[in-house]
C-alpha cells in the first residue's frame, strides 16, 4: 500500500503526514479521528485520495431525512463490501456494521463519514452511538482494526464533538484543522510564485482557499493586468466568486441574526477593530458584542489579538480576504457592479484598496513572516508570537502604532521583546526617516521587557532607498524585508 503523498495533492504535507500515521497505527481496535475546516480548504478531495490509496469507504451524508441517508449509506456500504444492500433499522446498526469491515482485512480499514454535521442535524444522538461503538471493553471496537474518520465544515458543531461533557471527548486520537493556505503555499498553487507583487494582490483580495482558484477565472500573467482580472473574475456577477462574502456567512448555522454579524464584519473591515470601536459603529454597548464577536471568532471568520504591551486590549481583525473585499467593495457597490460598472468601482474605490485592504494586509503577512518564515537569526531568536502594539510616548503625547513586535514566552514572567517592526505598504520606497521614527519606537519599550535591544525590522511592497540600504549594511540591528524576501526569503 502506497501511502506517499499524490502528486495532485498541493501543500498538505502535515495533513497528509497525520492521516497516514493515523491509519498505518497497529492498534488492532477501531479507532477514531476528526477533520474540520471551512468549506472549499479540501477536505473532501484530501480524504478521497486516502481513501484510494488505503482501499477504504467514503460516504457524505446530505441534508436531508435520516432515514434518506441511511439508504444511501447502505447503499454505499454494499457497494464497498460486494454483499446485498442491508436494511439499516437505525444509526447503532449502520455504525455497528462499519466498524465490522475492518474484520475483512489483514491491515486496517479506513471508513470516512464527511459531512457529518448533516448526518447529526436528524439524529442528534450519533455522537453517543459512536462512542458506545468505540467502547474499550466492546469485543466489536478490540477486533475491528478500522479507523474511522469523522468531516464536517460546521466548525461549531465539528468542535463541539470533543468538548467539554460531548460524548467523543477522549475518544479522539487525531483532531487535524484543515486551514486556508499560507501567503507562500497560495502563491504557488496559483502559479505566481515568481511575481510577489502579483502574489500579493491576489492574496489580499481573496487569500489561500484553494477551490477560489478556479472559480476567480483565468489569472492575470502580470501586474498590469490585475484590474482587468478583477472586473472579469471577483466583480463579475456572473461567478460564484461574486457572492462568496455573503455565502460563509450563511453556512455556518451557529450564526443565526445574519444582519448583526454583517454589521460586525463591515465595522471591521472598515477600521474598527477593537470592540469599543465597533460597538461605537453599531450603536451597541461593549457587552452586547461579546458573544457576536466570539462566534465569528470560533467560526475563524475573525480572529482576536491582544497588543503586545497592554493586556486586556485585543483587536480584531478579519481572517477571510474575501469577506473583507465583499464588506469593502462588492456590497456597497452592487448595484453598479450588476450593471457592468466593474471597472468603474476599482477606479472609484482605488484609495480604499490601498488603505483598507493592502495595508493592513501588508502588515500581516510582515507578522506571518515573522513567526513562520525568518531565521531567529533574523529576529535576535525564536520567537513565541508576533503581535502589533499601541505604545504610549510621552513626547508626543500619543500613542504610537507599531505593526510588529516579535516576542518570546518566558515562564512566569513578561514576554522578551526580540524585535520589533515597521510594514509600509505606500508606493514609495522607504527611506532613513523611518528606521529612525522605528528606533524612537524603540526607546519606548519598557526595560524589564527586553534582554538586548530589540533588532529593528522594516518591510516596504515597494523597496528601499539607496541611503537607507546604507544605513542597514553598517549595523548589525537592522534588517530590510522587500517583496522578493518576504516571498522568498528568510
Amino acid at each position: 500500500m502506497d501511502l506517499s503523498k499524490p502528486s495532485r495533492l498541493h501543500d498538505r504535507d502535515r495533513p497528509w503526514r497525520s492521516l497516514v500515521e493515523f491509519v498505518s497505527s497497529p492498534e488492532t481496535s477501531a479507532r477514531l479521528g476528526l477533520v474540520y475546516g471551512r468549506r472549499r480548504q479540501g477536505k473532501t478531495f484530501l480524504l478521497d485520495l486516502l481513501v484510494q490509496a488505503t482501499g477504504g469507504l467514503i460516504f457524505t451524508g446530505l441534508p436531508q431525512a435520516g432515514a434518506m441517508n441511511l439508504r444511501r449509506l447502505a447503499r454505499a456500504y454494499a457497494q464497498y463490501a460486494g454483499g446485498p444492500v442491508p436494511a439499516f433499522e437505525d444509526w447503532e446498526q449502520a455504525i455497528g456494521a462499519l466498524l465490522d469491515l475492518g474484520q475483512r482485512r489483514s491491515e486496517p480499514t479506513l471508513i470516512v463519514l464527511d459531512e457529518f454535521p448533516y448526518l447529526m442535524e436528524s439524529e442528534p444522538a450519533l455522537p453517543s452511538i459512536v462512542q458506545i461503538a468505540l467502547e474499550p471493553s466492546s469485543q466489536r471496537s478490540a477486533q475491528a482494526g478500522t479507523r474511522l474518520i469523522l468531516c464536517g465544515s460546521a466548525l461549531h458543531v465539528m468542535r463541539g464533538l470533543l468538548a467539554g461533557p460531548a460524548p467523543l471527548r477522549g475518544r479522539a486520537d487525531y483532531e487535524i484543522v484543515i486551514q486556508p493556505f499560507g501567503f507562500r503555499d497560495a502563491a504557488a498553487f496559483w502559479g505566481v510564485a515568481d511575481d510577489p507583487d502579483l502574489a500579493f494582490r491576489i492574496h489580499a483580495l481573496v487569500g489561500g482557499t484553494p477551490a477560489y482558484r478556479s472559480m476567480c477565472g483565468i489569472l492575470p500573467n502580470e501586474v498590469a493586468d490585475f484590474a482587468e482580472w478583477v472586473v472579469r473574475g471577483l466583480f463579475n456577477p456572473d461567478r460564484a466568486i461574486y457572492r462568496e462574502g455573503a455565502v460563509l456567512l450563511h453556512e455556518e448555522p451557529s450564526l443565526t441574526d445574519l444582519g448583526l454579524y454583517y454589521s460586525v464584519l463591515s465595522a471591521i473591515a472598515q477600521g474598527a477593530y477593537r470592540r469599543s470601536e465597533i460597538a461605537g459603529v453599531l450603536g451597541r454597548t461593549d457587552n452586547a458584542l461579546a458573544h457576536p464577536l466570539a462566534l465569528l471568532e470560533q467560526t475563524q471568520l475573525i480572529e482576536r489579538v491582544d497588543d503586545a504591551f497592554r493586556q486586556r486590549r485585543p483587536v480584531y481583525r478579519i481572517v477571510e480576504p474575501i469577506l473583507r473585499l465583499h464588506q469593502l467593495l462588492i456590497a456597497p457597490n452592487e448595484a453598479d457592479l450588476v450593471g457592468g460598472g466593474g471597472a468603474r468601482v476599482w477606479e472609484d474605490n482605488i484609495d480604499t484598496v490601498n488603505s483598507k485592504i493592502y495595508g493592513p494586509h501588508f502588515e500581516e503577512l510582515s507578522r506571518q513572516w515573522c513567526l513562520w518564515h525568518a531565521e531567529p537569526e533574523t529576529l535576535g531568536g525564536r520567537p513565541s508570537t508576533v503581535q502589533s502594539a499601541t505604545i504610549a510616548c510621552s513626547q508626543h503625547r500619543q500613542g504610537h502604532e507599531l505593526d510588529v513586535v516579535v516576542s518570546r514566552r518566558r515562564p512566569t514572567q513578561s514576554n522578551v521583546v526580540l524585535a520589533i517592526g515597521e510594514a509600509k505598504s505606500t508606493t514609495s520606497a522607504v527611506g532613513d526617516r523611518e528606521l529612525r521614527r522605528l528606533e524612537h519606537l524603540r526607546e519606548l519599550v519598557p526595560s524589564d521587557q527586553y534582554e538586548s535591544p530589540p533588532r529593528l525590522i522594516l518591510f516596504s511592497r515597494f523597496g528601499f532607498t539607496e541611503e537607507l540600504r546604507q544605513s542597514a549594511a553598517d549595523r548589525d540591528d537592522v534588517e530590510l524585508v522587500d517583496m522578493k524576501r518576504l516571498y522568498a526569503g528568510r
